[in-house]
């Protein structure tokens, strides 16, 4: 073998003999009975190797340095690895809109892809910080921390959504017990970085390798910074999910029809299904309000919003909240329909409402009402033999007049008997057959004199079952149904004084 200038400056332990000396790649090829294009490293610098086969058999070899290109391809790998990362990082994140599982999922992929541990601390209110680890064998732990921020260097920056501290800067030799999971070993290396939200900080993430492991460079903390912006707006966008969950079921609970009972002997049941599946109120509504000082009866009110949704539910919520305001003078029908007028008139509302009030008091055996339509269509009665009766109540709109009139009818149910208050979401439901047909006034005539003698909550289970079996899967407005029921029989209180109790025949 020979060498020329250049190659003894290149490879200076290479000497010139009947053997190759030099690196074990460029040697492997050389002897190799049939030499081919061969690349490798020669200290810190890549070299392609391409062979040129002489007459006299021997082989000259000519290297071409190839360290800037190399260092391109690696670069151009290790950027599409942190892209992977990063893509599967968002989408696992963006799975879900539960905060604890969000901090799951970080301190797993943290784990997975940046360090042999991590920890996921959440800012909050309360003395002691809400923590998610992942240690190296994958186990997750969940806990809280009492100690301050400050125990542990960047800590407490990172929680407050500072730059986070270069991890050259923390000894990992600070590191409380707290924060090294057990079995873990000697802490090597400490990286904390925040985790930004959506204008408030969404805590902040801690990163371990162990002893024998490399530290952290400065493009790993780099990746590690921009996971973390992508896990920082998940769990924002999850913390301010479950705020506006529990705000919207706060007032979810407000809205919603109320559950009913028996009051004074009197049975009343209602039943709500609201015109999309996916909501949970709307336009419809109903209430009963029980006798106080003031009010001797016991109130009940059916009613009906013009549209749909949320939007409609809010409407109702002010008249309901409006109706119990007016609960002195319930007495006169009339002057409540008009103080209700005159407040939705006054609103920045343009819908207008439906109502029928029903004022109830029991009677010995019997049910006395005074029933009150405001535009809404008139109860039913259903006798003990299964007769069924419209009352003659009618009335103006609630929200259009500057006037409204009313005409009360009394009625009086005997034991068995039932009062049907409904709104047009019933009668007006699509079906049938050929999916296009009206439920209308007679089909629930027909379903309401099979409800002679049956409870309050069995009769609003028929109708609601009907009307179902109608529909299909075809769509409906909102719809809501209320029985009031002379009861058959004594009723019979219950052993611990607080259910409901049962009937005798």
């Amino acid at each position: 073998m020979e060498l020329n200038d250049a190659a003894r400056e290149l490879l200076p332990d290479a000497r010139a003999g009947r053997a190759l000396t030099g690196p074990a790649w460029l040697v492997t090829a050389g002897e190799a009975p049939h030499p081919a294009p061969v690349g490798g490293a020669v200290g810190d610098r890549s070299f392609a190797a391409r062979p040129s086969v002489l007459p006299d058999g021997g082989t000259v070899w000519w290297l071409v340095e190839e360290t800037a290109y190399r260092t391109a391809v690696d670069e151009l790998a290790a950027e599409r690895g942190r892209t992977h990362f990063l893509t599967e990082a968002s989408s696992a994140l963006l799975a879900s809109l539960n905060l604890d599982r969000c901090m799951e999922v970080t301190a797993r992929l943290a784990t997975e892809h940046l360090a042999d541990a991590a920890l996921v601390i959440a800012p909050t209110a309360a003395r002691r910080l809400p923590v998610v680890g992942c240690d190296h064998r994958g186990e997750f732990t969940r806990g809280s921390v009492g100690e301050e921020p400050d125990t542990v260097p960047g800590l407490a920056e990172a929680l407050r959504g500072f730059p986070p501290v270069p991890s050259r800067w923390i000894d990992p030799a600070t590191a409380p017990d707290w924060l090294v999971p057990e079995g873990f070993g000697e802490v090597g290396s400490l990286a904390i970085t925040p985790l930004p939200g959506h204008g408030v900080p969404a805590g902040a993430l801690i990163l371990l390798r162990r002893a024998k492991h490399a530290a952290f460079t400065e493009a790993e903390e780099t990746l590690a910074g921009l996971f973390a912006a992508r896990a920082g707006a998940a769990m924002s966008a999850a913390r301010l999910y479950a705020e506006q969950n529990t705000i919207s079921d706060t007032l979810m609970r407000e809205l919603l029809p109320p559950t009913l009972r028996q009051v004074e002997g009197v049975e009343f049941a209602g039943g709500y299904r609201p015109s999309t599946d996916t909501e949970r109120v709307g336009g419809d509504f109903y209430d009963v309000h029980s006798p106080s000082e003031d009010f001797p009866e016991t109130l009940a009110v059916l009613g009906d919003v013009a549209g749909k949704g949320l939007e409609a539910a809010v409407l109702t919520g002010k008249i309901r909240n409006t109706l119990h305001a007016l609960l002195p003078m319930a007495g006169d029908h009339a002057t409540m329909l008009r103080l209700l007028n005159n407040a939705m008139l006054t609103s920045h509302h343009t819908r207008f409402a439906t109502l029928v009030m029903a004022s109830v008091r029991r009677e010995e055996s019997h049910v006395a009402l005074r029933l009150t339509s405001a535009g809404h269509p008139p109860p039913l009665i259903v006798r003990r033999d299964g007769t069924v009766e419209e009352v003659d109540t009618r009335g103006t709109l609630i929200g259009v007049l500057p006037v409204v009139t009313s005409r009360t009818a009394e009625v009086r149910l005997a034991p068995g008997e039932t009062c049907l208050l409904f709104t047009d979401g019933v009668t007006e439901a699509v079906g049938g057959p050929l999916g296009d047909t009206m439920f209308g006034d007679q089909r629930l005539r027909r379903a309401a004199a099979e409800c002679a003698n049956m409870p309050a909550e069995a009769v609003v289970e028929r109708i609601q079952m009907v009307a179902s079996q109608w529909i299909g899967g075809g769509r409906h407005d909102d719809i809501a149904v209320m029985a009031i029921t002379a009861p058959r029989g004594a009723h019979l209180s219950a052993v611990n004084g607080r259910t409901r109790g049962r009937y005798t025949a």
